[in-house]
């Protein structure tokens, strides 16, 4: 039976081989697989809605180069994990290729068995804590928790009270965690998608889940990405 909710990957390359041979050998793997031929497609696929789970980066591309795509995804917040393709193989390439923000880099060639491995890594480590442990009437980010079935929610084992649209709000940013979520994603998620009011509740939501369930001495939990909206993550 295939996935219902497959991992979707984006590859982004300018060899239309290797675009093509990549594709086919993830999508036999049971990922969904959407491909950019230049740096710009690229950061408009990666800023989409939702967006990419993880991302396969060639470093030389006609327009940026990978290491200008990755600078500009993390500067907006965004921590898709990325895996950079390329034919630098010197220390200091790889080192930069991380300080840019890649979480992990691949010397062409390369055998699948190697890729279809270090994303499966990426994927592991991009998981929040606990969540490979999830069953279906549980989320978890770091220490925050959330029973499905009873509608409790916790902190460091501390009951947190919610109404029932912060319950619904909560819910809807933790079912996706890491992943940045649209300002109208999310009104038309939590509120229906026949909502047209002021955009400015959904901001009135979220300072009162911060009220609720973050602290000085916690990290931080919910997430503002400017121009964008707001995703659920632990605070490194």
């Amino acid at each position: 039976m295939s996935n219902p909710n497959p991992l979707h990957i984006l590859v982004v390359d300018d060899e239309p081989l290797i675009t093509s041979l990549l594709q086919g050998e993830l999508e036999l793997e049971g990922y969904a697989v959407s491909t950019a031929n230049d740096g710009t497609s690229g950061l408009i696929a990666i800023r989409s809605t939702p967006a990419p789970d993880l991302i396969l980066l060639d470093w030389n591309l006609p327009d940026f180069s990978g290491l200008e795509i990755c600078r500009r995804v993390r500067a907006t917040g965004l921590a898709i994990p990325i895996l950079m393709l390329t034919a630098h193989d010197a220390i200091k390439d790889k080192v930069e290729a991380l300080d840019a923000g890649a979480d992990d880099y691949l010397i062409k060639p390369f055998s699948i068995e190697e890729l279809l491995a270090r994303l499966r890594a990426l994927h592991r480590r991009a998981m929040p804590a606990g969540a490979e442990g999830n069953d279906p009437d549980h989320l978890h980010v770091g220490d925050l928790s959330i029973n499905l079935a009873s509608h409790d929610v916790e902190r460091a084992g501390q009951a947190i009270q919610l109404s029932n649209k912060e319950y619904q709000l909560l819910v809807f940013l933790m079912q996706s965690p890491n992943k940045v979520h649209a300002r109208s994603d999310i009104l038309h998620g939590v509120w229906g998608d026949d909502f047209f009011g002021d955009d400015n509740l959904l901001d009135v939501y979220i300072r009162y889940l911060r009220q609720k369930i973050e602290a000085p001495h916690l990290p931080k939990l919910i997430h503002t990405v400017r121009g964008v909206g707001f995703m659920v993550r632990q605070e490194a």
